[in-house]
């Protein structure tokens, strides 16, 4: 999606605080963190929110899923963290690209 901010970010047409790359997602830091440590972790494929994830999609998901405690790690965050996955408009969502937001206060 060429408007799609976040694929323009996996793109490397913007620039972000990469803390994670492979041939499959993408971490950075958050332009608006709502903790010391805010992560956003993207599939570099496009699709808008879980909500329109597909079965194909599934071995990428756990994936993603696997490595948000390795990278959580890496960050500082060992004694724990927090995840989240907005949704929709409703689930107040605002870029309409799954990401998943890891969250936490170094020790």
């Amino acid at each position: 999606m060429t408007d799609c901010l976040f694929c323009k970010i996996a793109a490397k047409q913007i620039p972000s605080g990469i803390v994670y790359e492979d041939d499959d997602m993408l971490c950075f830091k958050d332009i608006h963190p709502a903790a010391p440590v805010h992560l956003l972790l993207i599939p570099k494929t496009h699709f808008d929110s879980l909500a329109h994830a597909q079965p194909q999609h599934q071995e990428l998901l756990g994936k993603m899923m696997l490595r948000v405690p390795q990278i959580a790690q890496q960050a500082g965050l060992s004694h724990g963290f927090k995840t989240q996955i907005n949704t929709g408009k409703g689930g107040g969502q605002e870029v309409f690209h799954l990401h998943i937001h890891i969250l936490g206060n170094p020790q």
